[in-house]
């Protein structure tokens, strides 16, 4: 059942990616919704990553 959220997740994200591409090429108007509501998707994500304090990105870090 897992798999099937997961792998159903992974098929929506690859979708939406696909759509940003096709938009941004002057894809029909609905790619355009599609890419706009991945977009936001995304920033939802990445914010609510900085609002917990999340750091997984060892980029900000400097090492002596």
């Amino acid at each position: 059942m897992v798999l099937l959220l997961l792998a159903a997740v992974l098929l929506l994200a690859v979708g939406g990616c696909g759509c940003v591409v096709w938009a941004a090429r002057g894809g029909p108007p609905w790619t355009r919704a599609v890419a706009a509501a991945t977009l936001a998707a995304g920033e939802l994500v990445r914010a609510s990553g900085r609002s917990r304090g999340n750091r997984t990105g060892a980029a900000d870090e400097t090492d002596g």
